[in-house]
C-alpha cells in the first residue's frame, strides 16, 4: 500500500498574544475552519480549538482504530469503544511544550475480561502511530476498562 497524505491548513494573523488563526481541514474538505488562538491554548477555550486538542483528537481516533483492530484480530470485537484523549500542555524550562497525553478508554466488548482488555489496550498504545509519532518526546499513560 502506498503511504497517503492528508493536509491541513493553518492561517494566522497577529501577534501571538491577541492575534488568531483558523484551521481548515483540506484534505476531508470539512468545513467551516476551527478559530484558534494562543489563549484557547493556554486559558479557556473560548469555542476555539488549540494545536494541543487536534493532537488529543488524532490520538483518541488513532487508539479506538488501533484497539480495535487488535480486539478484533484476537477474536474479541468490540461492540464499542469510546477514548478520551487529554493531551497536557505546560511551560517547561526548554519552553512551551505538550509533555503529557492521558488516554482513558471504555469498552464493550464480548467475552472478554479485565486484564486482557487492558493488555490489548497497552498493546493499542505501543501500536497507534499518533502514539509512534509521540513516543520519546511525551508522557503516554491508557486507563482502560470495560464498561458494565
Amino acid at each position: 500500500m502506498a503511504g497517503t497524505q492528508r493536509t491541513a491548513t493553518a492561517r494566522w494573523t497577529g501577534d501571538l498574544a491577541r492575534g488568531n488563526g483558523m484551521v481548515h481541514l483540506d484534505s476531508s474538505g470539512l468545513e467551516p475552519g476551527m478559530p484558534v488562538t494562543w489563549a484557547s491554548r493556554t486559558e479557556a477555550p473560548g469555542g476555539k480549538t488549540s494545536p494541543e486538542e487536534l493532537i488529543a483528537a488524532a490520538h483518541a481516533a488513532c487508539f479506538s482504530m488501533a484497539l480495535s483492530h487488535g480486539l478484533s484480530s484476537s477474536g474479541h470485537t468490540p461492540e464499542r469503544l469510546t477514548t478520551t484523549a487529554t493531551s497536557t500542555f505546560e511551560k517547561t524550562d526548554a519552553g512551551f511544550r505538550v509533555t503529557k497525553m492521558h488516554l482513558t478508554v471504555r469498552g464493550v466488548v464480548p467475552k472478554i475480561g479485565s486484564e486482557e482488555f487492558a493488555a490489548a489496550a497497552r498493546a493499542a498504545k505501543d501500536g497507534c502511530p499518533v502514539s509512534n509519532a509521540l513516543k520519546g518526546n511525551v508522557q503516554i499513560e491508557v486507563d482502560a476498562a470495560l464498561d458494565g
